[in-house]
């Protein structure tokens, strides 16, 4: 059995499509950030940055194991069960490419465009500016890699989507406001929203957790 330490965030809902994804048996822990609940002396022990997601597998072969980051979540899970990632070859490099990119550029920049464009009470001009510019930026190189492929990675449903797929929501809903102008420029971005979105394992996996 997979615990799935999690809270409603785009990371956190990265792993939660990838085990509906898998099919596989998992349980929901929720972390309550807004709570301070990450901060737990027993969250610690299983993730050391205090963040989610992270997840324990009862199962692993040498026995009880916790992992944190999104990123290493994903990866483990694939390369255990043998899907959404190719062993070795080009398509797996290209899959973690766009895995590596979403976890370094898009996340921390549209992170950081909510917290100033949306959350903060004071608006700081040169800041909203400076993440609305990069956002847009990243989310250019989304759209130029997908007129061109149907998934990030090329022609197969990937980790990649996974990953990316909870943070363009965010981009189209939480920031739809600030970042209106240069979705409206996306049709490839949107057209791959919608495939994605059509899973029922995605659907089931952005529902997690149910609070």
């Amino acid at each position: 059995m997979i615990t799935l330490y999690t809270w409603t965030t785009p990371n956190g809902r990265k792993p939660a499509i990838m085990l509906e994804e898998l099919g596989v048996p998992y349980q929901v822990k929720t972390i309550n950030i807004g709570k301070d609940e990450q901060f737990a002396p027993s969250f610690l022990a299983i993730s050391p940055n205090n963040k989610i997601p992270a997840i324990v597998d009862e199962d692993d072969d040498g026995g009880p194991l916790a992992i944190f980051e999104s990123g290493a979540i994903l990866t483990y899970l694939a390369e255990k069960h043998d899907r959404f990632l190719d062993a070795s070859g080009p398509a797996r490099y290209k899959t973690l490419e766009w895995l590596h990119w979403q976890i370094g550029g898009l996340g921390p920049m549209l992170g950081q465009l909510g917290f100033f464009g949306v959350r903060s009470k004071d608006k700081s001009s040169l800041a909203i500016n400076r993440f609305v510019e990069e956002s847009d930026r990243l989310l250019t190189v989304m759209e130029k890699r997908l007129a061109t492929s149907t998934y990030l990675a090329g022609a197969e449903y990937t980790i990649a989507d996974i990953a990316c797929y909870p943070w363009t929501i965010a981009a189209t809903t939480y920031l739809k406001d600030v970042l209106a102008e240069s979705l409206a420029t996306k049709p490839s971005l949107h057209r791959w929203l919608m495939i994605v979105g059509e899973r029922p394992a995605v659907q089931r996996g952005m529902a997690v957790p149910r609070i």
